[in-house]
């Protein structure tokens, strides 16, 4: 086997990796470039491969940095058929025609502004072409071995990041590659933990927080702080995140909270018709779930649903206290960026962050302590409080992607290091050849090597 890395290297964003086995070649994640706009460009290049000479697809999981590329490679002439687990298959029904629908707004919106250089700005694809894609998805079942080209067999266990994320495990006869795709944690308050592998030949490993541990603070008690701080200023807290796995977490701990009497019963509402969408979805696979039957059945009542655009402007003529929890999670786009330029000028109001936050974002410079941020091409003055959960993360730290690597019966010939920006990533080479002793590379983009 032969593995190219086309995504994900210097970045946590654009996740693909082809893998080829013999003439046969095998794309595992197929996600879009996010941030910063050089690498938002990679999504208009040309790949190195032609669409249609890619016999299959894998997805890890649904989130769009895995995910959201598949619309364009079927645009392009790929014709064979994108493996994912049901969950996963669900999501994506959500997910990519809302990444089409986005993009076809965006490029509207800069053709009536005469923003753009290109004349007309065109979408890279469009809602149509993210639905005509869904058909190329077959489900495939947990634990079993299918062969997605002649000659090579493939496996998908949990991997615990969010419903239906996955490891991929590939094997030629001769040799075996796996892919950790995202990693969870394994005491995560919605998800179950990832399951363990036995061992690879070749490893490749995400490093989102590769040079960091999440802190030892109990969630619940951060976000009570944060909400109890702002309701005391009779402000309103504006949470910006991702329709799938944070908002359903959030929802969970605020109506956890509310039941112990750790904050007030203010209004909590969700304004993102995708997360509205997707908490359906986790209802419906409760089995990778952590709650109980009851927790899982009172997850969609946490919070008033904002279903309208009439319905969303509304809440920005309203005073706090109040909880707003809409996407997008970097504050890349989305209904969120009204609610910043809305409340974000006030210091009563608090921005609060709650996931990983990829340089070149709004969310970024948010948590670098910018004074104001771009909003629909306006300065907006951030006045407000701006926190961070920084222990609420979807994604497993340094110490827990290397406590699952070490559950593997014997070293892999090389472990590869990417999805993390290139600080994380070369921590996360660094620990995993002093503590575990492995060979560890850090690819580069576009770079090939020997799987």
């Amino acid at each position: 086997m032969q593995i190219q890395f086309l995504g994900a290297t210097g970045t946590v964003t654009g996740s693909k990796y082809l893998v080829q086995h013999g003439k046969a070649r095998v794309l595992v994640d197929c996600g879009l470039f996010q941030g910063y706009k050089q690498l938002r460009l990679r999504n208009w290049a040309e790949l190195p491969v032609k669409p249609a000479e890619i016999d299959a697809v894998i997805l890890t999981h649904a989130h769009i940095d895995h995910s959201g590329y598949l619309p364009l490679l079927v645009k392009q002439g790929f014709r064979g058929v994108a493996y994912a687990t049901s969950a996963t298959r669900d999501l994506a029904r959500i997910m990519l025609p809302d990444s089409g629908g986005l993009q076809e707004e965006e490029a509207n919106y800069l053709n009536r502004h005469r923003l753009s250089k290109h004349t007309p700005a065109l979408a890279l694809y469009t809602r149509e072409d993210a639905v005509r894609s869904l058909a190329r998805v077959e489900v495939v079942p947990w634990g079993k071995t299918w062969e997605p080209v002649p000659g090579l067999k493939a496996r998908l266990r949990r991997a615990g990041h969010m419903p239906g994320a996955a490891s991929v495990l590939l094997d030629n006869g001769i040799s075996s590659l796996l892919f950790s795709g995202d990693l969870g944690r394994p005491a995560d308050m919605l998800m179950c933990a990832p399951d363990p592998i036995a061992a690879a030949d070749r490893v490749v490993v995400e490093s989102t927080y590769g040079d960091r541990l999440h802190p030892a603070i109990d969630p619940l008690e951060q976000l009570a702080e944060v909400i109890n701080r702002t309701s005391a200023r009779g402000g309103t807290l504006i949470v910006p995140a991702f329709a799938v796995g944070r908002a359903q977490a959030l929802l969970h701990m605020i109506r956890l909270l509310k039941q112990r009497g750790s904050i007030h019963h203010l209004p909590v509402y969700l304004n993102s018709p995708m997360a509205q969408e997707a908490t359906s979805v986790f209802v419906r696979h409760p089995r990778e779930l952590r709650l109980t039957q009851e927790e899982c059945e009172a997850l969609p009542h946490a919070a008033e649903y904002v279903r309208t655009p009439d319905e969303s402007r509304e809440l920005n003529a309203r005073r706090g206290p109040m909880i707003i929890i809409a996407g997008s999670g970097m504050a890349t786009g989305g209904r969120v960026l009204h609610h910043i330029k809305a409340f974000a000028p006030h210091k009563r109001n608090t921005i609060l962050l709650a996931g990983f936050q990829a340089g070149g974002t709004r969310g970024a410079s948010l948590a670098a302590g910018a004074t104001s941020v771009r909003v629909h091409g306006e300065d907006v003055p951030v006045r407000c409080e701006v926190a961070q959960l920084s222990c609420a993360s979807a994604h497993a730290d340094a110490a827990e992607v290397e406590a699952w690597l070490r559950g593997m019966t014997h070293a892999p010939l090389d472990t590869f290091v990417t999805h993390g920006e290139p600080g994380a990533a070369d921590a996360m080479r660094q620990r995993i050849e002093r503590g575990l002793r492995w060979p560890a590379t850090v690819p580069e983009y576009l770079g090939t090597y020997k799987a």
